[in-house]
């Protein structure tokens, strides 16, 4: 198949990562790679465990220095995958919350041709399991605001398990994404709204929640700027 490229970023999770990992090389897909991306946050075994899969051919072990925080890790995951002549990029968290299994259904809709694919947790087949109410309150309502505010149409304006076309990302100056947090998944979808997209049902296993009220406040300020900053982002 096409040259496929995972971007994964990970901190602190020796507990997860190398039964992800195995459970993404085990589909046997050829030409599909895997690319977790690890920064100084990262205190336990996480990065000993993904470098004793390099020798598998599968793996890539990114240490990004210049990190400053997750969503850093994942735009430097971009950039590498497509230095490295990615075809296609696929966008997982590696700490068990996206599910190696339902993989798949990304590559397939790729191969469909779709330009992106967008993993939702509510539509038919998909939902959240472990998750406190409040976040999937947050998760339900922000995707309904984004919507009204920036003219999307997704059924999930808020899920980090997605795939793109090459093309799609070239566009992006990934050094002027406004998000730091939770809302990049949004400012992603929203720059992304006219590109050909399939949703496909993903099932979300929560573990430790990272959100705090100030991050909802900040995505808030983040989701009235998105369409005044938009050219600002995308290539000429």
């Amino acid at each position: 198949m096409k040259k496929t490229i995972i971007v994964m970023p990970v901190a602190n999770e020796e507990e997860t990562i190398g039964s992800t990992l195995q459970g993404i090389i085990d589909f046997g897909y050829d030409n599909l790679l895997i690319y977790p991306v690890i920064d100084s946050y990262s205190k336990d075994k996480t990065e000993e465990i993904i470098r004793s899969f390099e020798g598998t051919g599968k793996v890539k072990c990114i240490f990004y220095e210049k990190s400053t925080g997750v969503i850093s890790c994942y735009l430097e995951g971009y950039r590498q995958a497509l230095n490295d002549g990615a075809e296609r990029i696929i966008e997982m968290d590696g700490g068990g919350s996206h599910l190696p299994a339902e993989l798949p259904q990304f590559i397939e809709a790729l191969d469909e041709g779709y330009e992106c694919v967008w993993g939702s947790r509510f539509i038919k087949g998909g939902g959240m399991e472990h998750d406190p109410l409040y976040r999937k309150v947050l998760s339900g309502g922000g995707t309904i605001l984004s919507n009204i505010v920036l003219g999307t149409k997704l059924k999930d304006m808020t899920s980090g398990y997605e795939a793109f076309q090459r093309h799609v990302l070239e566009k992006f100056d990934f050094d002027k994404f406004l998000s730091t947090g939770h809302m990049y998944q949004t400012e992603m979808k929203f720059y992304c709204r006219n590109y050909t997209y399939k949703e496909v049902p993903i099932h979300y296993i929560a573990g430790k929640s990272s959100l705090k009220w100030k991050a909802v406040k900040e995505a808030l300020v983040i989701l009235f700027k998105l369409k005044k900053y938009e050219k600002e982002v995308i290539k000429k």
